[in-house]
């Protein structure tokens, strides 16, 4: 017998491995026993050590012992397993970051309903299909039945979010956050209403685009703090009506004040800037400009003057 091989259990003890695992290892091939004693107890080389470290890292990447077995006995080359099991845990990753965000979600919120549970984490457990599927549904109820053409296609494609296979976590908390969104049944009628003024604006006749004005007109007055009720306000005010009445080719008269405060009254919703906010992290798109403060002080700065 040879002196310089190893009973198990010392192979055991410089491994950290239990005596029980390496006899699985052995059994499977992974090591092979050098000899075996006369009463029939196996005892292996000195380089079994290099070679269950080994097999212990690669275990612990979650590489299985068939797998191993065959790296280690050069049938598969390391470099390709490595790079699918890269490619594997790159997906898993993309899967724990949205569970995190569900779970940031529940525990921001007091108290949370088993139904907002059971929901959120669904979410979390949608595969690429499934979140496409629920993006695609989400759409069609926003854009069913408008006519087909680049504004609608277009407006369309601008709400869409691609979210990626390996998300920070900034954009998984993203995701979460606009599929909820997406989910209420309030908010997709109050886009669908958005998708419909866009349709009309593309129109004969052409509407304006009454909120894109108020940025134009107003956007000045409320960086500088003005308030709208006061009579500092008033070139902004009538600027923008001015604008809008050459647009519709209509006089500049109480009418259109009243029209022109209906559509920003029905613009305003803050979850439509919530949602192009979470689009644009999605995305990685630039941050967009919000709507809502522009949209608030226009109201505010017509409201007063009607009255």
């Amino acid at each position: 017998m040879n002196g310089d091989t190893l009973p198990i259990g010392e192979l055991a003890r410089r491994t950290g491995l239990t005596v029980k695992t390496v006899r699985l290892y052995s059994d499977r091939g992974v090591i092979t026993p050098a000899e075996r004693t006369p009463a029939g107890y196996r005892r292996y080389a000195p380089d079994a050590v290099a070679r269950l470290s080994f097999v212990r890292t690669l275990r612990e990447l979650g590489l299985g012992l068939d797998t191993i077995r065959r790296i280690l006995d050069r049938e598969l080359p390391l470099e390709e397993v490595a790079a699918r099991h890269a490619a594997a845990l790159d997906v898993q990753i993309g899967v724990l970051r949205l569970r995190r965000a569900v779970l940031t979600n529940v525990a921001a919120r007091t108290p949370t309903t088993p139904e907002e549970i059971r929901r959120m984490h669904q979410l979390a457990r949608l595969t690429t299909a499934e979140r496409r599927r629920l993006v695609d549904e989400f759409l069609d109820s926003v854009f069913a039945d408008l006519d087909e053409g680049p504004v609608p296609s277009a407006i369309r494609r601008s709400m869409t979010p691609e979210l990626p296979d390996d998300p920070t976590q900034a954009q998984a908390d993203a995701w979460v956050g606009l599929a909820e969104l997406s989910l209420d049944p309030d908010f997709r009628d109050a886009v669908r209403r958005l998708a419909e003024e866009h349709a009309r604006r593309a129109s004969s006749p052409p509407l304006p685009d009454v909120v894109a004005l108020a940025h134009i007109h107003v956007g000045a007055a409320l960086a500088a703090g003005i308030d709208p009720g006061s009579p500092e306000a008033d070139p902004a005010v009538a600027a923008l009506a001015a604008h809008s009445a050459r647009t519709l080719a209509r006089p500049d008269d109480h009418e259109l004040h009243r029209l022109l405060l209906h559509h920003l009254e029905r613009a305003d919703d803050p979850r439509r800037d919530r949602y192009f906010e979470l689009l644009a992290v999605i995305n990685d798109w630039p941050p967009p400009v919000p709507h809502t403060p522009v949209i608030h002080w226009s109201v505010a700065a017509l409201r007063a003057r009607a009255a």
